[in-house]
């Protein structure tokens, strides 16, 4: 499972665990019943959140859960599971972005892909799950043709963007796909006033999703020559976290003007835990307002230009994260973390495709944290104080 938003279980609070774990086994779900027990691969965190919105908004409403049976990724125990069209809408939006990521793991030969029969099997998959993503997009009044659409632009802004191409227009296409998949949760849960401001905050959180994405993985694409858009288009890190740190505070404003029957659940995911999801990334806890912030390369650091490496060399020839699987290699890893139960209940995993390090998503952790609303201040950090929610969690 991948995504940018992934809160520590003691932060959650047995409540909000629940409902969270709901929503994920949900899209799993989801995924199984309209589209076989293989796709359930493409179950992601940030793709939950769709599921979360639209409860947040409608409320809970009979029939909005169900018990599911026993499964290998709770340790083989039943558990509460939320279904509906906010889960069909996660599974459908999941499908066609996994769709879009084989194609272009394929287009980059990427591992086992670089094979013919491999890449010619990757491609019959993605077509088929791009197939399936429009069907049960449909089927919730979602056209998924704008994530299509975004999918291919993207291609052709990285083919022409280069140094000193502004980031944001890169990431163009990223926040158009989020902003409408986000918007449409007002739709599914009778509310059209919330359709702008949710569509605002979907838009900043694929700016965030792909910057955050660019940040982690620049240390590895510039050692493997691969294509980054903070390298290639000369963007600092100092940068970055300022536009991180503008999306986070456009994401809580855009919340602020929406109506929620319960918003408990998706104020923490958009709003703490996308906080620490930029901590994490930048590897520190300090805020990026400040000129002299502590973190990453100084202040103007771009990659320096490395032989044999068409992006350079930005971290000056320290180890690289370990290279990333192949798809088919990297499902066979998924298969053996979900068959020894390490995704639910490990404490920390490696990522099958990335290789990143993962906290299990039931597993305990170290945080030591006593959360409340809005952590004594630790939320903003200089940011606003205590000014940036009223959450009264």
């Amino acid at each position: 499972m991948f995504g940018i938003v992934r809160p520590c279980s003691h932060r959650l609070g047995e409540r909000l665990k629940t409902e969270w774990m709901a929503h994920l086994c949900g899209m799993c779900l989801a995924l199984r019943r309209d589209h076989g027990q293989f796709a359930r691969i493409v179950t992601n965190y940030d793709g939950l959140l769709l599921s979360v919105l639209t409860e947040a908004q409608s409320g809970p409403v009979t029939g909005s859960r169900r018990t599911a049976g026993p499964c290998a990724l709770r340790g083989m125990r039943t558990a509460p599971v939320a279904q509906g069209e906010g889960a069909r809408l996660a599974a459908a939006v999941s499908l066609v972005l996994a769709s879009a990521k084989v194609r272009d793991h394929v287009a980059d030969q990427d591992g086992l892909l670089a094979r013919r029969p491999v890449a010619a099997a990757a491609r019959r998959v993605a077509a088929g799950w791009g197939r399936a993503g429009a069907h049960s997009g449909a089927a919730v009044g979602f056209d998924t043709g704008v994530l299509v659409d975004a999918v291919d632009r993207q291609l052709g802004i990285e083919a022409l963007a280069g140094f000193g191409t502004p980031v944001l227009t890169v990431t163009e296409p990223t926040e158009t796909a989020t902003a409408a998949a986000f918007a449409h949760t007002a739709v599914l849960s009778g509310r059209p006033g919330n359709a702008v401001p949710l569509g605002e905050a979907g838009r900043l959180f694929g700016r965030l999703a792909h910057l955050l994405d660019a940040v982690e993985d620049q240390e590895a694409d510039a050692l493997s020559g691969a294509w980054n858009p903070l390298t290639a288009t000369g963007t600092s890190w100092v940068e970055a976290r300022r536009l991180a740190d503008d999306a986070l505070h456009g994401i809580r404003l855009a919340l602020r003007e929406a109506e929620f029957a319960d918003g408990r659940l998706a104020h923490l995911l958009l709003v703490h835990e996308l906080g620490r999801s930029v901590e994490r990334a930048f590897g520190t806890r300090s805020c990026g307002h400040e000129p002299e912030a502590s973190f990453g390369p100084p202040p103007g650091h771009q990659a320096p230009k490395v032989p044999g490496h068409s992006y350079g060399n930005p971290f000056d020839g320290r180890p690289p994260h370990p290279d990333k699987r192949g798809f088919w290699a990297g499902c066979a890893a998924a298969l053996g973390l979900c068959c020894t139960c390490k995704v639910c209940c490990a404490d920390e995993f490696e990522g099958p495709w990335s290789r990143k390090k993962r906290e299990g998503c039931c597993g305990t952790c170290d945080c030591n944290c006593d959360w409340s609303c809005c952590e004594a201040c630790e939320c903003c950090e200089c940011c606003e104080c205590c000014s940036c929610c009223d959450c009264g969690l």
